[in-house]
């Protein structure tokens, strides 16, 4: 398959969804499992499409995180241990998540960005993608996830998958970025919850900005404001990329997403 010609989605199913950020350390397995079997009827049904899966961290690497405030820098040896437990928390997730989705049939690898990137104060600078770009080429699946990395202001930091999918969208350029949530998308007065904004862009995000509003669980990360900002900017740096933040508690919503249909929010550049 050429990577220059078939579609490329990214997709990320967010922490909350797959855990319960509620109690440390408890992934919600039947959902996790039912995520995979849409993916896998999609990969089946139209197998030139290229996927990105990426997840957050949920309930495992968000706790420790928010603990030993390894987001803001690491320095101290107890910071640094911290920055280690984060590490297993988040790739104890995604064995989870590679196990799953290797059940439902889908040839995943994971790509972990604590191996490969280097970040400057909390921005990646490097990362090498030629082995995820082969991994495409070959009909693969690469998994990315919240992880730490190394910093070279902050000494070590946590990279969000939003943070990842922002630079690999620079470099791959995909043609839709899915962000796969509990909420049906963004809600123009959270948290009542009564009224959802259909598409977002540059022209309307001053109206929809008071609404926006953190996770309100542990997010170390951001929350659904940060996830706009970040979406608006990776849309404003390539105008040909929809960005669609909906529901995947919803059963059918991931697959109608990877079939562009319209769920939830589309953010773009207008």
């Amino acid at each position: 398959m050429n990577s220059q010609t078939s579609p490329l989605y990214f997709l990320k199913l967010g922490g909350s969804l797959i855990t319960d950020k509620s109690k440390p350390h408890t992934p919600r397995p039947d959902v996790l499992s039912r995520l995979a079997q849409e993916i896998a009827e999609i990969y089946h049904q139209k197998p030139d499409t290229k996927l990105i899966v990426g997840h957050g961290s949920g309930s495992f690497g968000h706790v420790p995180g928010k603990r030993y405030g390894t987001r803001q820098g690491v320095h101290t040896a107890e910071q640094w241990r911290g920055f280690a437990e984060v590490w297993f928390e988040a790739t104890a997730l995604t064995r989870l998540v590679i196990e799953t989705f290797n059940t439902a049939g889908l040839p995943v690898i994971a790509f972990s960005p604590s191996a490969s990137a280097m970040s400057r104060d909390g921005r990646v600078e490097s990362w090498d993608l030629d082995p995820l770009r082969a991994a495409l080429d070959a009909g693969l699946m690469p998994i990315v996830h919240g992880d730490v990395v190394f910093d070279r202001v902050r000494g070590g930091t946590i990279l969000s998958t939003e943070d990842l999918f922002e630079h690999l969208a620079r470099h791959l350029s995909p043609r839709r970025i899915l962000f796969a949530g509990l909420e049906e998308g963004v809600w123009a007065d959270y948290p009542q919850c009564s009224r959802l904004v259909p598409e977002i862009t540059p022209k309307n995000m001053s109206e929809i900005f008071p609404a926006l509003k953190g996770s309100a669980q542990v997010d170390v990360t951001g929350g659904m404001l940060s996830k706009v900002q970040q979406s608006l900017a990776m849309a404003a740096e390539d105008p040909r990329i929809i960005v669609r933040i909906f529901s995947g508690e919803k059963p059918g919503n991931v697959k109608q997403a990877l079939n562009d249909r319209g769920v939830g929010t589309a953010l773009h550049a207008g």
